[in-house]
């Protein structure tokens, strides 16, 4: 079976901004349970941008492929955090290249005078903290979607 095409679904790649909490709070709920390896995270200090290639669950397909009674699918998606002025994790091994994480949510913390923390929720108890200037986050999908290896929508235990 070959792989989907947005123009099947009469869909557009996603790319959507976040500039504030409730920005990212929608930003969070699309990226839910995308996974991404460990060597895909990168942190350009002098631009202060940190950035996620990641491969995320097309929570905004679900009920059509339920519908349809067709495979579920992920699309390859950057995530990019701007005006980071520092970056600490907790819970993983940077140096472990073989680790594949999960992103559960996106949560942000402000501070004083648009300043604030972005926290990168990870399964299994790990986290990234972002020290951040403003909050300036983009997702943009970069790739067609692909059959969910899994064959199966990602599930959470009570």
């Amino acid at each position: 079976m070959a792989d989907a095409t947005f123009e099947e679904g009469a869909e557009r790649p996603v790319s959507l901004a976040a500039a504030d909490a409730d920005d990212l709070q929608v930003l969070s709920a699309i990226v839910q349970d995308a996974v991404f390896p460990i060597t895909e995270m990168t942190w350009d200090r002098p631009r202060r941008r940190f950035a996620l290639l990641l491969n995320r669950f097309r929570w905004e397909d679900r009920a059509e492929a339920e519908k349809r009674a067709r495979p579920y699918e992920r699309v390859q998606s950057l995530l990019v955090i701007e005006d980071v002025l520092a970056v600490a994790s907790q819970g993983i091994d940077r140096a472990d290249t073989d680790t594949v994480l999960s992103l559960l949510a996106l949560t942000f913390a402000p501070g004083e005078d648009g300043t604030g923390r972005v926290e990168l929720v990870l399964a299994g108890d790990g986290a990234v903290r972002l020290d951040v200037e403003c909050l300036n986050v983009s997702l943009r999908d970069v790739s067609r979607p692909y059959i969910a290896p899994s064959g199966h929508a990602p599930t959470h235990g009570d």
